[in-house]
């Protein structure tokens, strides 16, 4: 383009968000590398610690999530919304954005709205088969909307919406040596691998789901545990694991070098993330999906569903996980044909360009804004 860029991206709190984002402020500067990129995210989460990381500016809104339950925390929720959009106006009016993204998460609806009230057109990256109510909203004065499912004119306006499908991070696209990843990663090559990955902050059921069948994994001699725990859960599980001589058991706060981990992968035991599956897409993993049941709409288990009723991956529920998740995992490493039609089934969900398409209709926004 002949003018140089500049580009609000707001949301975030998972890496569900927060890599997508990041993957769109790339393709925007390998299209425009004049591009200037400002980040909005939520004071507190993980966005404030990734994004600077990768080079890109951020600034923090005090807004936070409203629980559904009685909580003290409830209190101070309206509070920190009302202090919220007024610094994203703020943030708006000294940027002087061409557009403003937003990739869901609690930062994106004051910038979004804000943006909009400005009259700065919006595009909206929607990764779920089924929309929370911010989005639902922020799309009626939204330009774009970027979905990663068929569909979704049930939610949104027809002739705004573009399948995209959703950004995933570039390095993992890059190509990896299985051998090397093994090494590097301190595995056993000679052995199947299983990889738990409850999310960017862990996840409690699907921790406490390989924690029951520990006994049973151990035993299991060509077998070995990659086991992304969360910071949060690390220490308590570390210390139960000391109790065992699980040599093959490897337990992670985090893994930064997810394209290392997914090579090494046979099977891979995540939650539904619509960022999770999109990765375990591109990168043609059989999968065994645990839906959150903590998400708005119970979107998990829609985005789940979505590639189990086409045979591309398993479910087990988030209640079931200590009965069903490991006996599932070591049964799908026993049946190599299964496996393989997993593997080959989840690719038709994959969306190798996905950043780039957004990036492109980033432009074709500011370019229909000058006319």
């Amino acid at each position: 383009m002949n003018q140089q860029l500049k580009i609000i991206i707001s949301g975030g709190g998972t890496g569900g968000h927060v890599f997508p984002a990041i993957a769109i402020a790339d393709a925007i500067k390998k299209r425009n590398p004049l591009a200037e990129i400002l980040f909005v995210g939520a004071l507190g989460r993980m966005e404030m610690e990734k994004v600077p990381e990768t080079g890109y500016r951020i600034e923090g809104l005090p807004v936070a999530g409203f629980q559904r339950r009685l909580t003290f925390k409830n209190v101070t929720f309206f509070y920190k919304l009302a202090v919220s959009i007024i610094r994203a106006r703020k943030i708006v009016r000294s940027f002087k954005p061409h557009v403003a993204v937003g990739v869901g998460g609690y930062a994106s609806g004051p910038v979004l709205r804000a943006a909009a009230a400005l009259g700065v057109p919006t595009l909206i990256q929607e990764q779920n088969s089924y929309p929370g109510i911010t989005n639902k909203i922020l799309a009626t004065k939204a330009k774009c909307i970027c979905v990663a499912y068929p569909e979704m004119e049930r939610f949104f306006p027809a002739d705004r919406l573009v399948m995209t499908g959703n950004p995933v991070r570039e390095r993992l696209l890059m190509p990896v040596n299985r051998d090397e990843a093994f090494e590097r990663l301190g595995l056993d090559a000679q052995k199947k691998t299983i990889l738990v990955i409850g999310g960017s902050l862990g996840a409690a059921s699907i921790n406490q789901g390989v924690l029951a069948k520990l006994d049973e994994l151990i035993k299991v001699q060509d077998v070995q545990v990659l086991w992304q725990c969360g910071k949060y859960y690390y220490d308590d599980l570390n210390r139960q694991l000391q109790k065992y001589n699980a040599q093959n058991i490897k337990l992670e706060p985090f893994i930064s070098n997810m394209e290392l981990a997914f090579s090494a992968a046979d099977v891979v035991i995540s939650r539904a993330g619509a960022g999770s599956i999109s990765e375990l897409s591109l990168l043609g993993k059989a999968s065994i999906l645990v839906p959150s049941p903590n998400v708005a709409e119970d979107h998990q288990t829609k985005n789940a569903m979505s590639l189990v009723k086409e045979g591309a991956a398993l479910l087990v529920p988030d209640k079931e996980t200590s009965e069903r998740l490991v006996t599932e995992a070591l049964s799908l490493l026993d049946d190599e044909n299964r496996r393989k039609q997993l593997e080959e089934r989840i690719k038709q969900f994959a969306f190798p360009d996905a950043a780039d398409k957004i990036a492109a209709e980033v432009e074709k926004i500011v370019e229909l804004n000058k006319k």
